[in-house]
This record gives structure tokens, sequence and C-alpha cells, in this order.
């Protein structure tokens, strides 16, 4: 595969690996509330979020920083998208323009 298909293959990756960590997170504070141990639970999440995110990395980045820094861009993008969709839901929560 030529090097620029790589760095679009990166990017893709560093985007599903966002999504399945900054979701997994969002998805774990949700449940925090009605957990019996949310101690447990956050701590779980983080290791099984950061250790599947570190991997995903390691593998995509094949030695080559390129890749690495182009998966790290995919990665914050889908924080950011994710942070706009799944932000504060309510009213009162929502910064007003006064």
């Amino acid at each position: 595969m030529s090097e620029a298909l790589w760095l679009v293959v990166a990017l893709v990756v560093g985007g599903g690996l966002g999504v399945f960590y900054f979701g997994g997170l969002w998805l774990t504070v949700k449940r925090l509330a009605t957990s019996r141990s949310p101690g447990l639970l956050f701590f779980g999440s983080f290791v099984v979020r950061t250790a599947a995110t570190l991997g995903g990395f390691y593998l995509v980045m094949g030695g080559r920083w390129e890749r690495l820094a182009v998966c790290l861009a995919g990665f914050l993008v889908a924080r950011a998208v994710l942070t706009r969709r799944l932000g504060p839901a309510c009213q009162v929560c929502k910064p007003t323009s006064e």
C-alpha cells in the first residue's frame, strides 16, 4: 500500500478509536449514577478504553511517526465531533449569551 493510502487509513482508524474512547467514556459517565460500584466501573472502563486505544495507535503506527500523528489527528477530530453532539442536552447546562 502507498504511504498516502496508509495516512488515510490512519486518519479513519484514529477517528474510530476516538469514537470508541470518548463514546465509551460518555456511556460510562451515564451509568455511574446507577452503578453499585461506580469506582470499579470507572476504573475498569478507563483501563479497557486506554489499552484498546493505545493498542490501536501502536498497530496503525507501524513504526512511522507520520501515521501516528495522522491517527492522533483523527482521534482529536472524533473528540470534537462527539463533544458537540453529546454535549449538555438541557437548557440549564448550556451557556447563555446574555
